[in-house]
């Protein structure tokens, strides 16, 4: 069983709709129940902040936080973490660029967000995930890598550094500075990065594949396969310094394609997660609301697996309105295997009554008018 990472504090200032809160956690899962618009999604997205990115919203700092507050937010975190007992404090302060945020880990300040990884590792599921088969490629990529990242920490720094290569680059192309030597250096770069990203998105595919074909007959979830397309298909079997080479060809070969469209046409950047029902053999866009609903969460939970399995330490599973498009028996399954998974979860729901087969496997909470009562 992976040792268990869990939150026994949790503290907001003018967060959302908060203009303070607390809540005192004891390890178990935490429930909390109320009306929509209470500001039960709100407490998850202050716990996604503890993991690098923007959490589960993608929210600008600014407009995080609260309304006529004076000066930024605040969160504070204790937990039992993957290297101990720790503290983590994040937000901004009144005045401040919100283009990045504060953070400070046993009151020390990081030097980059990516350290929080050290400590615990976040998954979630949200309703506004719902539409991820039939939605945009790009939904899915963030998705995609947010998968690789709980796996690999080094993922997000590659992509950024790769994402501000391509932007260099698009930049002297839209400008007409064809410089060979300039134009080569940035597109080794970006051959050298985006290889290491196409490959961590591979691997990580093929490790939640084969966990999945090993269990495909105890979950009450339909499983699912994967693939990626749009970038190299077919060649990742190949040396990773000859794919480098390839990219870094095929790069100077479209130069003035890539100057006449206005974007690099080519690269991890244009990847595309696949999923399959894999029992129906159908494409998950073609699936019914209700089949990709269950497919969605039998792919977190699988991979919430892989990382406890990797890692040694079960990631904290937020999951926001979880229950609510669930029948009684299929809930009552979903919560033995969140609570098999061996950490803790934050659910929501506006009805206490669906997560009664939690019994006593939880805390449970009331949200209402950015109030928190135990």
């Amino acid at each position: 069983m992976p040792h268990k990472v869990s939150l026994s504090r949790l503290k907001l200032t003018d967060f959302r709709n908060y203009a303070a809160a607390s809540l005192s956690l004891d390890g178990r899962h935490a429930v909390l129940t109320g009306d929509n618009g209470a500001g039960k999604t709100n407490l998850m997205e202050a716990v996604s902040l503890l993991s690098p990115g923007r959490g589960l919203r993608r929210a600008a700092y600014g407009d995080i936080t609260r309304v006529g507050a004076a000066g930024g937010f605040s969160i504070f975190a204790a937990l039992d973490g993957m290297e101990g007992e720790v503290e983590i404090g994040t937000g901004i302060e009144a005045g401040e660029e919100t283009t990045a945020r504060r953070l400070r880990i046993n009151g020390t300040p990081a030097k980059t967000a990516d350290e929080l990884t050290d400590h615990l590792r976040l998954l979630w599921l949200t309703p506004a995930m719902d539409g991820l088969f039939t939605g945009a490629s790009s939904d899915r990529r963030r998705f995609l890598d947010r998968l690789v990242l709980s796996l690999d920490p080094a993922h997000g720094r590659r992509a950024s550094d790769f994402e501000r290569a391509m932007r260099s680059r698009n930049k002297l192309l839209d400008e007409g500075r064809f410089d060979p030597s300039w134009l080569a250096g940035i597109e080794e770069q970006m051959a050298s990065l985006g290889i290491a990203m196409a490959l961590a998105r591979q691997e990580m595919l093929g490790l939640l594949t084969r966990l999945t074909e090993e269990t495909l007959e105890s979950s009450p979830f339909p499983s699912v396969s994967l693939q990626l397309s749009g970038f190299m298909d077919g060649q990742f079997s190949r040396p990773s310094v000859d794919l480098e080479d390839d990219y870094a060809a095929m790069l100077a070969e479209s130069r003035y394609r890539d100057a006449g469209a206005g974007r690099t046409l080519e690269g991890p950047h244009r990847t595309d997660l696949i999923v399959h029902h894999r029992e129906k053999a159908m494409e998950a866009e073609r699936c019914s609301t209700g089949e990709q609903k269950a497919l969605l969460v039998g792919l977190v939970l699988a991979h919430a697996r892989l990382v406890g399995n990797l890692t040694g330490h079960a990631p904290i599973l937020l999951l926001d309105e979880i229950a609510a498009h669930l029948d009684e028996n299929r809930r009552a399954a979903l919560f033995d295997l969140v609570d098999g998974l061996g950490g803790q979860a934050f659910m929501t729901g506006t009805d206490r009554g669906m997560f009664s087969a939690l019994g006593d496997r939880a805390q449970f909470f009331t949200v209402a008018d950015g109030r928190v009562f135990g």
